[in-house]
């Protein structure tokens, strides 16, 4: 049980650690906080306002209780441990190890420290030149974000789709809710290469296929970021359907174009037509934010006479499925050849080498 008592005690450790590098006791006061905001009679009179505060208090209640659930755990196998009986020793053992991957899931946490981390993401998924091939691999992508979701216990809502004529998608935005999920999918922005034998091939040739994926923070009404109504052009379309009872009948689909970028959104898979424009306006939000601070950013360089290196429009990732299965993140070098699993959801492994990377990289330029 020695061996087992100094495990667990450096988990304890770390705990304690990590509890004051994310500020637990502080976000025990900020939850008293937004509780006693929430008794006051006028706070239920601003609907999107109070769905944000509940939305906040949810996620501090969740971290907060992670550390608590923790702490009396640890605290329950010491007690098993004094007791000296050694026929509990496998089951002290696999506790030990559900602490080891909790804690896992904190060390990760603690790499997000970007403004918009703990928000939303809207990802898009573009097919690349090859047709029917490439819009598979872009279908294939979606499946594996969509997976890797669900994992998460995030929900994963498709705002617009267009169909490959024959197979797959020729480009997706869809928005994936939870905390943190920007955080992660930060991570995957960039272009992705697959290398397999085609299954619309009859000589079974080896294609390379390529889709590019970027990802956005949903940006929530708090952050100043003025549109203009008169910068907007409004057009409304018949959805597409798969058919059947599902083939829209009304012009319920929404497309909006800001003039002043060129920037155009559409939505077309909620209830309605108003709904598809204030999901369409929420993704216009995110994509000026990005101009905006992608302009900021330019004037810093050139301030600085910094130049970033620029990874979007660049390979990031590879998948080969044939002659030999591997995944490699050309960003980090980071591999496996569980090829399958990782087009099955299996991504926490490359967004944590991403994450540290960055971290690193952040440390090397501010020093």
């Amino acid at each position: 049980m020695e061996e087992i008592t100094a495990k667990l005690e450096m988990l304890a450790t770390q705990v304690k650690e990590f509890k004051e590098i994310l500020n637990i006791e502080d976000k025990k006061k900020k939850i008293e906080e937004l509780q006693l905001r929430m008794s006051s009679p006028h706070f239920w009179q601003d609907q999107e306002t109070s769905s944000l505060v509940i939305e906040e208090l949810k996620g501090l209640k969740e971290e907060v209780e992670s550390f608590s659930n923790l702490e009396e755990k640890i605290d329950e196998l010491r007690e098993i441990i004094d007791l000296g009986d050694t026929s509990y020793y496998k089951e002290v053992l696999k506790e030990v190890e559900k602490i080891e991957e909790e804690i896992k899931k904190i060390r990760l946490r603690v790499l997000f420290s970007e403004k918009f981390d703990e928000a939303n993401a809207i990802v898009e998924i573009n097919s690349g030149a090859g047709g029917t091939e490439a819009c598979d691999w872009a279908g294939m992508l979606l499946r594996m974000y969509t997976r890797w979701a669900q994992k998460k216990g995030f929900k994963v809502r498709i705002l617009n789709e267009v169909r490959g004529e024959e197979a797959g998608i020729k480009n997706v935005t869809f928005l994936v809710e939870g905390r943190w999920a920007f955080g992660y999918l930060k991570a995957e922005k960039g272009v992705h290469r697959l290398v397999r034998i085609s299954p619309f091939d009859a000589n079974r040739r080896r294609h390379t296929s390529f889709a590019s994926v970027d990802v956005l923070p949903e940006v929530k009404e708090e952050v100043e970021l003025k549109i203009n109504p008169e910068d907007l052009k409004i057009e409304t379309f018949r959805a597409s359907g798969h058919g059947g009872q599902h083939i829209n009948r009304t012009d319920s689909a929404v497309r909006i174009t800001h003039l002043p970028s060129g920037i155009v959104v559409s939505c077309q898979n909620e209830r309605s037509q108003y709904q598809n424009k204030q999901t369409a306006l929420k993704v216009l939000k995110a994509k000026l934010y990005k101009l905006k601070e992608e302009e900021r950013e330019k004037e810093m360089e050139e301030i600085s006479g910094q130049k970033k290196k620029i990874e979007w429009g660049s390979q990031i990732r590879s998948y080969i499925l044939h002659p030999y299965l591997l995944v490699k993140d050309h960003r980090t070098n980071f591999e496996v050849g569980r090829a399958r699993e990782v087009l099955d959801g299996e991504l926490d492994e490359f967004i944590q080498a991403y994450l540290i990377k960055s971290l690193e990289d952040g440390k090397k330029n501010s020093s």
